[in-house]
C-alpha cells in the first residue's frame, strides 16, 4: 500500500473547559491515499465538520485537540499539522489543502466582490499578477458553470443565489489545485445538474494532479457516485468504515442501516420514510442498542396519488398566481431610470389547493426563491396578481398584510443568515407569537416553544442557546420550528431540508407530512433534490429561466417528463447507487 497523503491517528477534540467541556470527536483514526476519495457520513452534530476543521487548523477559540496527530506526507517525510504554528500552517492551507465550507453566506466577505476574493487566494499562493489572476478566476467560474462570469466577478455575495455562492466557494477551493480537497457538504445548495458538473470537476482534479478528497455529505446517492471508501460517524466516533460496495450491500452497524434506509427511494413513492430510530434505540446517556423489528414501508400507487389529487382539486384554490412578473433593474441611465432588467420571474401562473403540496424544482437562479418571496411580499412584484384565500396579496398593507403573514410562513434556505445571532433560539421562536398575541402569557409561549423544539428533534435545554452553538442542520430545524410557531395555513419551504443529513431529513419530511394531515396545511416545497420533491409533492412545477416550463402530477413529471429540460434534471439525479453500487465500486 502506498504511503497515505494524510493520516489521522487517535484524534480527540473537545469544546469548553472544566465541567463545561464537551467531547466532539472521540479517538478516531483513518487515512487518505493520494487520488482517493473518502466519504464521511453521519448525522448533524456527529463530528464530521469538527474533524475537517481540526485537519485544517481552523477550530474556533473554544475548541482544542486533546489528543492525536494529523500527519501530512510531503517530500522529506511527514509533518504533524497539529504541532505547526499558525504562520507555518497558513502555507499549507489554500495551496496544499483547501476546504469548501458548508455555508457560503458566512464564508464569503460581504464587502468584497466574489471575483476579488477568489483572485486574492490565487495571488497569495501562485504569485500571479492581477490580470493573470482575473483570467484564472473567469476560467474557474466557467468550469463551475456560473452564468455570465464577468458579471459574477463584479458581483457581491448578496447579489447571488445560494447555489451561485456555493459555486464561488468551490472555484476558490480549486483555484490553486490542492493535493487534498476537504469538501464539507459542497453540493448541498446546488441543483442536480450543477451538482453533477461539480462532481465531474472534482473527478477531473483527481485525475490531473492525483488529488485526494475528503467528501463530507448527507447525500448517500452522491457518496455512492463519488467515494471509494466511506466513514460512518456517530456521536463523535467512527462506528463503521469500508468500501462503498461493502457498506451499501452489507452494512453492519444499525446506524448505517438506518442512514441507507432514510433516503427517499427513486423507484417508488412511499407513504413514510424510515428513520434511524427504527433501527436503533438510544438511551439518555448516549448508549445504543439495535432493534430487531422488521421495517415495512407502504408505497403509494399512481392511482392512489391521482385519487388524492382529484379530491384536493374539488375545492377552490387557496392560492392563485396569475401572470406574475418579478424583474430587477440590470442597467440604469445616468438619471437612474432602468435600461434593462433581470427577469427573475416571467409570466408565471398556477393554483394551489388546500392541503396540497406543490413541488417547485429547477436549476439555481431559475427564479424559484424569487417566486416564493414575491408570494410572501418580501420582494415587490412587477406585474400580475396573487390571491390568497380570496384576498389580494399585492394590495394588502399594514395590519392586513401582517394578518396575511400570520397565515403564510416561509422557511428560508440559509438558516444562519435568517436567525438573529444575538438572540437565543427560544426567544427567536417565541418572538412571532408575542407579536401576534398568541398563547396569552410569556410562560405559555415558552411552553409552546419547548414543545415545538421537541417536535423538530431538538431538546428543551436548547432554549437558551444561541445560533452559533448549533450545527447547520440543527439551525435549519430551529427555522422550521419558528415557521410553525404561528400555526399557519400555508408554508413556503425554500430548500428547507437541503442542509439536513438524510436521517434528520427523513424525520423533518415525516413531520411536515404529519403536520399537513393534522392541520390541513398547504405547502409550496422548493428543492433541488427531485427525490425529496417526488416524495413530498402532489404536483411538480419545473422552472427554467423564470418560467414554468412543465407542470403536472408528481408521478407523471418524474416517470414521463415531456420537456427536454425536465428530462435533463431527472437524468442528473445521483441514482446513488445506494441500491446498486456502480461497477467502479464493485471492482
Amino acid at each position: 500500500m502506498a504511503t497515505p497523503l494524510l493520516s489521522v491517528e487517535h484524534l480527540s477534540v473537545s469544546f469548553g473547559a472544566g465541567k463545561h467541556q464537551q467531547a466532539a470527536v472521540r479517538d478516531i483514526s483513518f487515512h487518505i491515499q493520494p487520488g482517493e476519495t473518502v466519504g464521511v457520513v453521519g448525522e448533524s452534530g456527529s463530528g464530521k465538520s469538527v474533524t475537517s476543521l481540526s485537519i485544517m487548523g481552523l477550530l474556533p477559540p473554544n475548541g482544542q485537540i486533546d489528543d492525536g496527530r494529523v500527519l501530512w506526507q510531503q517530500q522529506g517525510g511527514e509533518v504533524d499539522l497539529t504541532q505547526l504554528p499558525p504562520r507555518q500552517l497558513r502555507q499549507y492551507r489554500g495551496k496544499e489543502m483547501a476546504m469548501i465550507f458548508q455555508e457560503p453566506m458566512t464564508s464569503l466577505n460581504p464587502v468584497f466582490t466574489c471575483g476579488y476574493q477568489v483572485a486574492e487566494a490565487i495571488r497569495v499562493h501562485e504569485k500571479m499578477g492581477a490580470t493573470a489572476a482575473k483570467a484564472r478566476v473567469l476560467e474557474l467560474f466557467k468550469q463551475v458553470r456560473l452564468p455570465d462570469p464577468e458579471r459574477m466577478y463584479k458581483s457581491y455575495p448578496h447579489e447571488l443565489s445560494g447555489g451561485q455562492k456555493q459555486r464561488v466557494m468551490i472555484a476558490m477551493a480549486l483555484s490553486c489545485q490542492p493535493r487534498l480537497l476537504i469538501a464539507d457538504e459542497p453540493t448541498t445548495a446546488l441543483d442536480v445538474t450543477v451538482q453533477k458538473a461539480i462532481l465531474e470537476l472534482l473527478q477531473e482534479l483527481k485525475d490531473e494532479v492525483q488529488a485526494a478528497i475528503l467528501f463530507i455529505t448527507h447525500d448517500l446517492g452522491v457518496i455512492g457516485d463519488i467515494a471509494d471508501r466511506v466513514l460512518v460517524m456517530y456521536q463523535g466516533q467512527i462506528v463503521e468504515q469500508g468500501t462503498v460496495s461493502a457498506l451499501f450491500k452489507q452494512p453492519q452497524h444499525p446506524y448505517t442501516k438506518g442512514l441507507l434506509a432514510c433516503r427517499p427511494p427513486l423507484s417508488a413513492r412511499v407513504e413514510r420514510l424510515p428513520t434511524v430510530s427504527d433501527f436503533m434505540e438510544v438511551s439518555k446517556d448516549g448508549a445504543w442498542s439495535e432493534k430487531n423489528n422488521s421495517i415495512h414501508t407502504s408505497t403509494i400507487s399512481k392511482v392512489q396519488a391521482q385519487q388524492r389529487l382529484t379530491k384536493l382539486q374539488e375545492n377552490a384554490p387557496i392560492l392563485s398566481v396569475s401572470g406574475l412578473n418579478t424583474w430587477f433593474p440590470k442597467e440604469k441611465t445616468w438619471l437612474g431610470q432602468p435600461k434593462s432588467f433581470v427577469k427573475a420571474v416571467q409570466d408565471v401562473s398556477f393554483d394551489v389547493y388546500p392541503g396540497e403540496t406543490l413541488g417547485l424544482v429547477g436549476e439555481s437562479g431559475c427564479g424559484k426563491t424569487t417566486l416564493g418571496r414575491t408570494i410572501m411580499r418580501l420582494l415587490p412584484a412587477t406585474s400580475g396578481s396573487i390571491t390568497f384565500n380570496g384576498q389580494d396579496v399585492l394590495a394588502a398593507e399594514g395590519s392586513a398584510l401582517r394578518a396575511l403573514r400570520k397565515q403564510v410562513q416561509i422557511i428560508f434556505q440559509d438558516p444562519y443568515s435568517s436567525l438573529n445571532p444575538r438572540m437565543p433560539i427560544g426567544k427567536a421562536i417565541q418572538e412571532p407569537m408575542a407579536v401576534h398575541g398568541l398563547h396569552g402569557t410569556a410562560d405559555k409561549r415558552k411552553q409552546q416553544t419547548i414543545q415545538l423544539l421537541e417536535q423538530v428533534g431538538l431538546r428543551p435545554e436548547h432554549y437558551d442557546r444561541y445560533p452559533h452553538e448549533f450545527s447547520g442542520g440543527q439551525r435549519q430545524r430551529i427555522c422550521i420550528a419558528r415557521a410553525l410557531a404561528l400555526q399557519p395555513r400555508f408554508i413556503i419551504c425554500d430548500e428547507s431540508v437541503s442542509a439536513l443529513d438524510v436521517s434528520v431529513q427523513a424525520q423533518v419530511l415525516n413531520l411536515l407530512l404529519d403536520l399537513q394531515q393534522t392541520y390541513n396545511l398547504t405547502y409550496i416545497f422548493i428543492s433541488h433534490d427531485l427525490s425529496v420533491v417526488y416524495f413530498m409533492a402532489d404536483r411538480i412545477a419545473v422552472m427554467q429561466e423564470g418560467r414554468i416550463v412543465e407542470m403536472g402530477p408528481g408521478y407523471e413529471i418524474y416517470h414521463d417528463p415531456k420537456q427536454p429540460y425536465t428530462q435533463q434534471l431527472i437524468e442528473a439525479i445521483p441514482k446513488g447507487n445506494v441500491d446498486a453500487p456502480t461497477e467502479r465500486h464493485a471492482e
